[in-house]
């Protein structure tokens, strides 16, 4: 039996890891979604610094890739987790889309096909993580697995209140196996999810993005709540924490994604491999072609 993972401790300050990240006592419902933390600038300054950020972010990615050309088995998951309309297709493109395609494996978790059904709840995600020197991208992820399961009791309870240890258990194993693991939850209001929605329905060009299902998921809101509440205590843990991203303000909780990321990426000590060929001797034949 795994031992228990021990509780993340926080926040300390002084970065938007700090300022976001889940500890002990946290309470999700204390948490203002139009807060910024970590960030005092405006939408203009967030908009900016998310900009001015992108050549960093870049070249850390592309450095991750080299490396990994070089036998390094480095690599990173991102977990975007939230209730509809809560910005994850905008951090997917203005976060996600700011690197090069080629880096990044990007999975979004629909319902379970009956194949997978045929299997442990773990196992379609271990088949979609990511390949050493990749960024690793779930929209949705195995904690569908302890949020709309338990919300629509489909499966017992005894079942899927075991999968907390197992979650936790199977992070701890990707850490080990030099996976840096960036689980993000993007914390919507009750009153801006419904000012989203009615947007969609106003907009004919909004109309593809929407989903009449929303509002029957909508419906079940505080019982997502208590859900992820739950996750949020039982699954932050030293190996893999959660950090909880206010997201009432779009532009914030982008920024806020992207800087998470680039602060995982420059822990990491990136740099560029060495050649494994006579660079000088290279660069001779060629001058003589």
């Amino acid at each position: 039996m795994a031992k228990k993972d021990k509780k993340s401790k926080g926040p300390r300050g002084g970065s938007f890891r700090d300022a976001l990240r889940v500890g002990d006592g946290f309470v999700l419902a204390e948490l203002d979604p139009r807060s910024t933390p970590g960030f005092t600038g405006d939408k203009v300054a967030g908009q900016e610094a998310l900009l001015a950020a992108d050549e960093e972010m870049d070249t850390l990615q592309e450095q991750l890739y080299a490396m990994s050309k070089a036998g390094a088995r480095r690599r990173v998951l991102l977990v975007i987790q939230g209730m509809d309309t809560s910005g994850k297709g905008g951090i997917m493109r203005h976060v996600v889309g700011s690197v090069d395609p080629q880096g990044v494996q990007l999975t979004a978790f629909k319902a379970p096909t009956a194949e997978e059904k045929k299997h442990p709840f773990l196992w379609r995600i271990r088949r979609a993580l990511p390949d050493p020197g990749m960024i690793g991208v779930f929209d949705r992820s195995h904690y569908e697995d302890v949020l709309i399961v338990r919300v629509h009791d489909l499966v017992p309870r005894a079942q899927w209140s075991r999968r907390y240890a197992q979650i936790n258990a199977f992070e701890q194993g990707l850490v080990e196996d030099e996976v840096t693991v960036i689980k993000v939850m993007t914390h919507i209001s009750a009153d801006e999810q419904k000012a989203r929605l009615q947007e969609r329905l106003d907009r004919p060009d909004k109309h593809w993005k929407y989903n009449p299902g929303d509002l029957d998921e909508r419906a079940h809101w505080d019982d997502y709540q208590e859900a992820y509440q739950a996750l949020l205590e039982r699954c932050s843990t030293d190996a893999a924490p959660w950090y909880v991203v206010p997201a009432d303000r779009k532009w914030y909780a982008r920024l806020a994604v992207q800087q998470l990321l680039l602060e995982h990426l420059r822990e990491l000590d990136l740099t560029w491999p060495e050649a494994d060929f006579d660079v000088e001797a290279e660069k001779a034949r060629l001058a003589q072609m």
